[in-house]
């Protein structure tokens, strides 16, 4: 294994939940009151749990955290609300489904990651501490629930 090519990976997925968090928090900001909040708040809350996983793993494995790609992340988490943004108003359908798009394919992103670090686990004793199978049905419950959520908002927003 490859500890720079690990480290990026891993930095790699770090810089993910940077963008799925702030997206999160902008939708439990703009649906304030509503079910869709509660839902952000909680889906962020389980994305952060699995993020110190991340972060507590790159301990171990003596990776640090680059600044440079979190700095990334932040600007593309601002470029995508800008997208956003300019695509449709803060709370609107069309705005709801793509923020709901990026959400889906950032959790199966990680979902990948758990999956690729349990195929590599057994030639590498440092990964073997964590609960993949967990960790993998989190992922996919996750997004089963984005998924929901996100055909919701496409029969809303894309009806001719």
């Amino acid at each position: 294994m490859s500890k720079e090519h690990l480290a990026v990976y891993l930095n790699d997925h770090l810089a993910g939940s940077v963008m799925a968090i702030e997206l999160l928090d902008h939708l439990a900001k703009t649906h304030d009151g509503t079910p869709l909040k509660t839902f952000a708040v909680k889906l962020s809350e389980e994305i952060e749990a699995d993020r110190k996983e991340l972060k507590d793993l790159m301990r171990r494995l003596d990776i640090s955290e680059s600044t440079a790609r979190k700095a990334s992340a932040w600007v593309a988490g601002k470029v995508t609300e800008l997208k956003l943004a300019l695509d449709d108003a803060a709370s609107g359908d069309l705005r709801l489904l793509e923020s709901f798009e990026f959400l889906s394919l950032g959790i199966e992103g990680k979902r990948s990651l758990w999956v690729a670090l349990a195929a590599t686990a057994e030639n590498a004793p440092a990964l073997q501490s964590l609960d993949f199978e967990r960790l993998i049905t989190r992922a996919t419950d996750q997004r089963g629930l984005v998924e929901e959520l996100r055909i919701a908002a496409a029969r809303k927003a894309l009806q001719p």
